[in-house]
């Protein structure tokens, strides 16, 4: 039977768990509506002047400005977080996410104030991006710090569910809107996922406050082991888990844009596809990751090897998304549903044990700016990218063969790095060690 200790910490746990799920939910639903905007609308609204298949590319390269400021906020963030604990930085990434994404719904289009509105609209999803950068390593250690002995990876699971989740409400908020007149979606429309996003926050400041700081971030504070500079320790200690850890990241952010940002836009633009069905083969998509997600976790978690479990998760998606692109192409909005959803089962499984593994090979100390740099790295130079790349590729060519040998490069690379990654040493037994000695309390 459970001792009263036990019980307690698994409580903080659960608590722990709850916090990052919904944090993380509202500052990925945040990010992805700048996505979806980006593919339907930003065109029209701050760069009128440019038409067709370029002004969309400007588009998608003010997304990809969210992606390079990314890392910043992964390194900002990472250094506050390894020297001063997970929670304190947790709230603020928060509070900055959700101010800038209000601002760009509050902000003047291109017809009123001219090239200072695309220019504010980069600015401000700089700020989105830094905000970003620094809550999805706070909120995986959050959760996984605070697992019990041998479900670290099923905890970090918590906050990887909130990418699903926050895009399906990005997706459902868009398909409501999209019933409108053209026009208002255009002038008026657009804009109100992004200002609901304030009244988000405020639930998600009100769970996150109750969290309290990891066992493993609280030993490392009170021996004293903080690192100095954890960004320039972890470059010179560890540079090949960040460049490992840079490739293993690959599908599981890039594959969500491939789908809800180039298709989206690729289907409505060049197909026959109209918005909101579209919207709607996404929302599919999406609702499909919610539910498979979570077995990616579980089977990790029971399966003794993890790169068996990675071997398969990831191979059928060499198949799989070929196929989805594919199915996009005949035009047919049955087979494109099929295959939209059935080519994300396979990312999303690696998608939800990817956080506790990338964590588990970075020592406490600086856990939080390893496991940064490594995803943030990636959306800027990989996942962010994919817009751009594959409509520069469909532009080039004309084919969506181009697009198709990107995203099975992408899978490969994935595959690989995560391999070698595994070989590397695991610190779960440290975390397992701080977790024993930790005080057994839990929040009310």
């Amino acid at each position: 039977m459970s001792t009263t200790a036990d019980q307690a910490r698994s409580k903080t746990a659960r608590r722990a768990g709850i916090g990052a799920f919904i944090g993380s939910t509202i500052e990925w639903f945040d990010f992805y509506i700048y996505g979806t905007a980006a593919a339907l609308v930003f065109d029209k609204v701050f760069f009128p002047e440019l038409e067709g298949a370029l002004g969309t590319l400007v588009a998608f390269a003010t997304f990809w400005v969210g992606f390079l400021a990314r890392p910043l906020g992964g390194i900002v963030f990472g250094h506050f977080g390894d020297k001063l604990g997970r929670k304190t930085t947790l709230v603020i990434t928060l509070l900055l996410m959700g101010v800038s994404t209000t601002a760009i719904g509050l902000l003047p289009s291109y017809a009123s104030i001219g090239v200072a509105a695309p220019i504010l609209l980069v600015c401000i999803r700089m700020i989105q991006g830094i905000g970003l950068g620094g809550e999805w390593g706070g909120s995986v250690l959050i959760a996984s710090e605070h697992a019990p002995k041998g479900k670290s990876i099923l905890y970090g699971a918590f906050a990887q569910q909130g990418s699903p989740v926050g895009n399906t409400l990005s997706t459902l908020s868009f398909l409501a809107i999209s019933q409108l007149p053209d026009d208002a979606f255009v002038a008026w429309g657009w804009r109100v996922p992004f200002l609901a996003s304030a009244l988000l926050v405020v639930v998600g400041l009100f769970v996150r406050l109750k969290v309290t700081e990891s066992p493993a971030m609280a030993r490392v504070i009170e021996k004293r082991e903080t690192a100095k500079v954890p960004l320039s320790e972890v470059l010179r200690s560890h540079p090949m888990l960040i460049v490992l850890g840079i490739g293993a990241c690959t599908i599981g952010l890039s594959a969500t844009y491939f789908k809800s940002t180039f298709a989206l836009s690729w289907a409505t633009t060049e197909l026959s596809f109209d918005r909101s069905s579209f919207l709607t083969i996404i929302l599919v998509a999406n609702i499909t990751q919610i539910i498979a997600q979570p077995f990616g976790a579980v089977l990790a978690t029971r399966m003794r090897s993890w790169s068996r479990a990675v071997t398969f998760m990831l191979v059928p998606e060499l198949v799989l998304m070929p196929l989805m692109f594919v199915l996009i192409s005949t035009e047919s909005y049955g087979l494109a549903m099929l295959g939209v959803a059935v080519a994300t089962i396979p990312h999303c499984l690696y998608y939800a044990a990817l956080a506790g593994m990338l964590a588990s090979r970075f020592p406490a100390h600086l856990r939080y700016t390893g496991i940064s740099l490594c995803y943030q790295l990636c959306g800027t130079l990989l996942g962010g990218t994919t817009p751009i790349v594959g409509q520069f590729l469909l532009n080039q060519t004309g084919s969506i063969t181009a697009v198709i040998a990107y995203a099975v490069f992408q899978v490969a690379l994935t595959l690989g790095c995560m391999l070698l990654l595994l070989k590397r040493r695991n610190y779960e037994k440290d975390d397992e060690v701080a977790r024993a000695a930790a005080p057994a309390v839990a929040t009310a």
